[in-house]
């Protein structure tokens, strides 16, 4: 009970319910702290955006250019691949599915705000885009030079971020998104809508069913086994994975189911499934692909631009190979593309931060099961090229 109420879910969930509570009550004096607080918050986030792009993508990039290989090419193209597939089987089903969910427009039919008691503004040091361009340069480049202490750096740097997102941005969260719904519901945005968005986190569930069910049909095609013989082992690493919220804290489990499968070469698990614990995130990036789109549908009134979504995908992409592994690190990780592509603003990057990480450990789940798959694929090609992990 314990490890309940002080998980990120839980915290979420009871700001959120704080929130809609005060909004429905709240006096225009009250929300004038709750907005100047939001405001303040949503500065900070926005600030560290920059930071963890750089901080995670970039020793990311050089951890995998020190072992460069034909092998870690494959494993990142397939993870990769992965992803951008399923964001935009995502687009796909959400062109398809929230039309029919009759999501009404909020965005100009509410209560007005009252004025900020003061509007402090704490500018990120660059823009998104040009984190990560800084990101995959200066990691590429690292590698090339082989400049060890760079390298050091950057990884000491990647330790410094992920403090500053564990013990700042986390702990925050609850109160941004507390703040958030209170301004939500007291403005009468969403109210209708709760029903919706529940019914959006289960179609979200079963699309991840649907990814893993095709990855392992695509991986025993292509290495021309039953790939049952992977799946019917990864029972004990998805339940951990519901529970823990982190692929790192179930990679002992993956690692021993994987262990178990008699379709797996053993030196493709031991390079394979620690690999994809980090870069490959299908499962998240499917989840926060819909999201956003239900998110727009209901605040914005529309869903965005096609071209934008394919855009958000590609990128979306490489994001996530180098996200923290920390609960929500994915849409952390890209809310520089929700609110640079996609143009949301605080209301819907924090309802975003919300419903993704009320669902993350479903998302983390499907994250990991799936890397069997890529595995299987990896097994295959060794195979047939008769390359070994050294």
């Amino acid at each position: 009970m314990k490890k309940i109420i002080q998980s990120l879910p839980f915290r979420l969930a009871v700001a959120m319910l704080a929130g809609i509570g005060a909004g429905l009550v709240a006096n225009q004096t009250v929300m004038q702290v709750v907005i100047t607080l939001q405001n303040l918050l949503g500065a900070v986030i926005m600030f560290t955006i920059p930071l963890i792009i750089i901080g995670f993508i970039a020793p990311s990039i050089t951890k995998l250019g020190s072992n460069a290989s034909t092998l870690l090419g494959i494993a990142l193209l397939l993870a990769y691949l992965s992803s951008v597939g399923a964001s935009l089987f995502s687009v796909a089903s959400g062109y398809a599915i929230l039309p029919h969910l009759h999501i009404e427009n909020v965005a100009g039919d509410h209560r007005p705000l009252p004025e900020m008691l003061f509007d402090l503004r704490i500018p990120p040091l660059m823009p998104v885009m040009s984190a990560l361009c800084f990101s995959i340069l200066i990691g590429v480049a690292a590698t090339w030079r082989r400049a060890g202490r760079i390298i050091a750096a950057l990884d000491e740097f990647q330790g410094i971020v992920l403090l500053i997102v564990t013990r700042i941005i986390i702990p925050i969260l609850p109160f941004f998104i507390a703040c958030t719904f209170c301004t939500l519901f007291y403005e009468g945005v969403i109210t209708k809508h709760l029903p919706v968005f529940l019914a959006v986190i289960l179609l979200v569930m079963v699309g991840h069913f649907i990814w893993i069910s095709l990855l392992y049909l695509l991986a025993g095609v292509y290495a021309k086994k039953n790939p049952f013989r992977v799946l019917r082992h990864y029972g004990p690493a998805y339940m951990t994975a519901v529970g823990t919220m982190s692929s790192a804290a179930t990679l002992p489990v993956a690692l021993s189911c994987a262990q178990k499968s008699d379709a797996l070469r053993r030196d493709m698990i031991d390079f394979g499934i620690p690999l994809f614990a980090n870069i490959h995130l299908c499962g998240s990036v499917l989840t926060e692909t819909f999201f956003v789109m239900a998110v727009s549908q209901t605040l914005y009134g529309s869903l965005p631009p096609l071209s934008s979504l394919v855009l958000f995908s590609i990128l979306l992409g490489i994001f996530a190979i180098g996200a923290p592994g920390v609960p929500g690190g994915t849409v952390m990780a890209s809310l520089g593309l929700i609110v640079n592509v996609l143009g949301f603003d605080a209301s819907g990057t924090a309802l975003m931060l919300t419903i993704f990480a009320l669902q993350d450990s479903f998302g983390t789940a499907c994250n990991v099961t799936s890397d069997g798959a890529l595995t299987l694929i990896l097994s295959r090609y060794s195979s047939r090229r008769g390359e070994e992990v050294t």
